[in-house]
């Protein structure tokens, strides 16, 4: 696994310049999506500590209990288009790590990555068939799915797909997480520095094209004055952004979606939006990069006046789509988020350190962030969410990753005494 994280490093432009051209991504957004994947792999590379089991001397007159995490065996992980690299590397090498065998399923849509990533480690010395790579559809996800032999799924996607991977493998005996879809809002405090706040959500919710589970995709303002003030900010900022090719000498900040078929998707949302009657600021549609006239191109797009019940507020768009919505009082913030199917999530912008307590108490959200418009935990910690945004118990990565990768073996056992007595130099009696 050292091996592996040094050969990952040694060839990171590489592997970045791969992920941008399949996925369409800009090169220092695949840069840092590598150094994310990275982490899970320094993390593994110190699962012996977390590996070991717990014992109790003496539990009973010379009866000893003692615990062994064991491997599960062989373990099947399935993986989005938009984190070719990150999100493979967050269960293969804690599954290896943990004594599993591993197979990945990668998107059809952007394979190639991690089909490198199954050269590097077997150039890290790693043995035939530990780690495999299976491309292909629904027809390949559902022999991973019943396949006797496998005995645990990780999953990361949207929500009806990852409802239908638990319950199909849960049917057939195996441990599942499923990572599902997300709506993530940010709560806007009037006391928030207007500045952190407009570069933050611009981030948020445009990076990497809003093709992120993580992204920031509903922004709550408490207080007209407060949505007001955001919209003529970000309005500002969105006219001024590059989009184009990720591998432009001049990178832009927000490149193409990943196809034509998710690009039609996201602007029919778009088109949803106005039939529906939010108040569209800016428009993304017919967005034309000069050079690429055919590319999968949507412009940043800003909604105001966006309210619960629309399909723009409901639905997960996965793409440069972000939403207002303006609330009267912090109360009404935290039960609009609370209300909502989703949970993977979310963020408030405040300088009042009581404000922010109570919400990260109140929320009904997995990862929270404060003043931190995309909490993902660090590889040390576990990533995963509430509600519909996840399918099972267990959290990726971190100690849930460790616990998802193992079982526990417990033995309770007694040695008897006097079996040696010593040595014996009369005649031996029946006695």
């Amino acid at each position: 696994m050292f091996k592996f994280k040094e050969l990952i490093e040694r060839h990171a432009d590489e592997l970045a310049e791969l992920i941008t051209s399949e996925h369409g991504k800009v090169f220092s957004d695949a840069k840092g999506e590598l150094t994310r994947g990275l982490e899970v792999v320094e993390f593994a590379c110190g699962i012996p500590h977390l590996l070991k089991g717990e014992h109790s001397l003496n539990v009973g007159r010379n009866v000893d209990s003692y615990s062994q995490m064991m491997p599960m065996g062989v373990c099947a992980g399935i993986s989005p288009f938009n984190f070719p690299a990150m999100v493979p590397m967050w269960m293969f090498p804690v599954a290896i790590a943990c004594g599993n065998t591993f197979i990945m399923k990668p998107s059809e849509k952007d394979p190639s990555t991690p089909m490198r990533l199954a050269e590097l480690l077997k150039e890290a010395g790693l043995p035939d068939g530990v780690f495999n790579v299976v491309n292909g559809d629904k027809e390949s996800v559902d022999v991973l799915l019943t396949d006797p032999r496998i005995q645990a799924v990780s999953f990361v996607g949207s929500t009806p797909i990852a409802e239908y991977i638990y319950s199909t493998a849960s049917a057939h005996g195996k441990r599942v997480q499923a990572l599902g879809g997300a709506k993530n809002h940010m709560v806007i405090m009037p006391d928030a520095d207007p500045s952190q706040v407009v570069n933050s959500l611009m981030g948020a919710a445009y990076g990497s094209a809003g093709e992120r589970c993580m992204a920031i995709s509903v922004a709550v303002c408490v207080g007209d004055e407060v949505a007001d003030k955001l919209i003529a900010d970000l309005t500002t900022e969105i006219q001024s952004m590059q989009v184009g090719s990720g591998m432009n000498a001049d990178e832009p900040q927000m490149g193409p979606l990943v196809t034509r078929e998710h690009a039609d998707k996201v602007l029919g949302y778009i088109d949803q939006g106005v039939s529906e009657g939010a108040t569209l600021v800016v428009d993304g549609r017919n967005f034309v990069v000069t050079g690429h006239e055919n590319g999968y191109f949507v412009g940043p797009t800003l909604f105001d006046h966006v309210k619960p019940g629309m399909r723009i507020y409901d639905e997960e768009i996965f793409g440069p789509v972000l939403s207002v919505v303006r609330v009267e009082s912090y109360e009404e913030a935290v039960q609009l988020i609370n209300d909502h199917e989703y949970g993977n999530g979310t963020a408030i912008f405040t300088r009042d350190g009581d404000t922010a307590r109570q919400f990260t108490e109140t929320i009904q959200v997995g990862m929270i962030g404060v003043n931190v418009p995309i909490p993902v935990p660090m590889a040390f910690h576990s990533f995963g969410g509430w509600k519909r945004s996840l399918f099972g118990p267990l959290h990726m990565h971190g100690p849930d990753g460790v616990r998802f990768y193992t079982r526990m073996k417990t033995i309770t056992a007694r040695w008897p005494t006097g079996l040696r007595a010593g040595a014996e130099f009369s005649m031996p009696t029946m006695k």
